[in-house]
């Protein structure tokens, strides 16, 4: 195998070898070509006009010279810092995504589902690599290079070399096939995409069984982790507080998306699938009765026994959708308490989840414009953290995947407020909100009274 050091010394060369055909190409000052050729193609006309046949995506190796994307240092006299590419290949989990295929878990998994090799299977690749037709590949093109630039962007053969002509709009890279990441419901759609599933990319109670992490998500705070090679706040938005707009606008869309992935399984050919419940219900540890906080809390709506409905990607949206909205609240809470109450029995009626999850997520997608429009500041923030943490005792009784969620979100929103204001006890705060963390290195171990107790500091800090 070629060793990663001279693989992105390749890339690179690639890089700057067809980032100049392409812009050549696109100016018509490449051998060969015709006046029709040269001739710019208008913002709204298909990229076909370009002489580019239907969308092609060209690699990383194509943005990664370093007078492109590939510096070695951000750039501070640019509205990008050109070393996107260079902190991908280096610190981004998505540049692996393709190697994890070869490793023992995904072999022994792909084992047990009768896959054949990972490296080849097509419920693997949709999401651990840029899974496109052989005919929208260019020569630059390599499917090892896992969830790469374009897996976001989209396709870059049109708009590769033009995109980088003085007075070139973001607009007119839309036009030919770029995708509008600044738009922060197309990319949370996006994120979901994998990080939650949809009809063509899924993971189901099987593949979790054969050893596959369940899917758990928050845009901010995955975004932090990659970590992000984006300037905040994104360029042309002029909002301090559009970190915040963004936790708001893309836990709607992360509860629709949930909401329209359950209306299509209760319709589909397995149900009930089990993916749809919450995991720890029954996969948890055996403790002695005296021990079990599960038993102590008692089974509200369902009768023991029957595992309940993972509702985990609600229980913290409508803290933000009481801000939004009220009465769209209460509708929702209505649809919710109807869906989680059919879901906790053992033989869930399709319609009636179907309806109700379909109604949910048409309340959903109009409170996400709400969301988007609603003003937001350095008061609803520190309002929102302080409403979250002090709900610490009822968060943790719904399990290990809610206490996940709130965690994610008050980090979320504490570095979003730290970022435009100070804070008194900063650091105690952080190191509280780090600690509620500790409760999700072991699953099994979830204990909801000590995530409370952590809860309880964080909210008294924060009072």
């Amino acid at each position: 195998m070629m060793p990663i050091a001279h693989r992105r010394k390749q890339l690179a060369c690639y890089g700057l070898l067809f980032g100049a055909i392409v812009a050549l190409a696109a100016s018509g000052n490449l051998a060969g070509t015709t006046g029709a050729q040269q001739s710019r193609q208008s913002p709204g006309s298909p990229a076909g006009a370009r002489g580019v046949a239907a969308p092609q995506y060209t690699g990383p190796g194509s943005c990664s010279s370093t007078t492109c994307h590939g510096s070695v240092t951000p750039r501070t006299d640019n509205r990008v810092w050109q070393n996107e590419y260079s902190i991908w290949v280096v610190k981004d989990k998505h540049s692996r995504a393709y190697s994890v295929l070869s490793g023992p878990v995904a072999t022994r998994m792909a084992a047990i589902l009768g896959l054949g090799k990972a490296q080849e299977a097509h419920e693997c690749l949709v999401c651990h690599a840029l899974y496109v037709p052989t005919a929208e590949r260019a020569h630059t093109f390599d499917l090892s290079d896992g969830v790469s630039c374009e897996s976001c962007h989209g396709p870059a053969a049109a708009w590769l070399g033009p995109h980088t002509e003085q007075g070139w709009t973001h607009q007119q890279s839309l036009a030919l096939g770029m995708y509008d990441t600044r738009d922060v419901v197309k990319r949370t759609e996006k994120c979901l995409s994998c990080h939650l599933g949809n009809q063509e990319k899924f993971v189901d109670h099987e593949m979790i069984a054969a050893g596959h992490p369940d899917l758990t998500f928050e845009l901010n705070a995955f975004s932090a982790v990659m970590p992000r090679h984006w300037k905040l706040p994104i360029a042309g938005s002029n909002d301090p507080w559009g970190e915040v707009r963004d936790l708001g606008v893309s836990q709607a869309v992360q509860f629709r998306e949930d909401m329209m992935r359950l209306s299509q399984r209760a319709r589909g050919n397995i149900w009930p699938e089990y993916s749809e419940l919450d995991c720890f219900a029954c996969h948890h540890s055996q403790t002695p009765p005296e021990k079990s906080w599960r038993q102590a809390r008692g089974y509200p709506g369902r009768r023991p026994g029957n595992p309940p409905w993972n509702d985990s990607r609600y229980a913290i949206f409508h803290y933000l959708v009481k801000q939004a909205d009220e009465e769209s609240a209460k509708e929702l809470a209505m649809d919710l308490g109807q869906v989680s109450q059919v879901m906790s029995r053992l033989a869930p009626d399709r319609q009636r989840v179907a309806q109700a999850a379909d109604r949910s997520a048409r309340v959903s997608d109009e409170l996400a414009r709400k969301l988007a429009a609603m003003p937001y500041n350095q008061a609803l923030t520190l309002r929102l953290m302080q409403q979250i943490s002090a709900d610490g005792g009822n968060i943790a009784a719904q399990g290990e995947r809610t206490a996940e969620q709130s965690a994610m979100v008050i980090q979320s929103l504490f570095v979003a407020y730290t970022g435009n204001a100070s804070l008194a006890g900063e650091a105690e705060i952080r190191a509280a909100i780090s600690e509620l963390f500790k409760e999700f290195q072991d699953p099994s171990a979830y204990d909801p009274g000590r995530f409370a107790g952590r809860m309880r500091r964080v909210s008294a800090l924060l009072h």
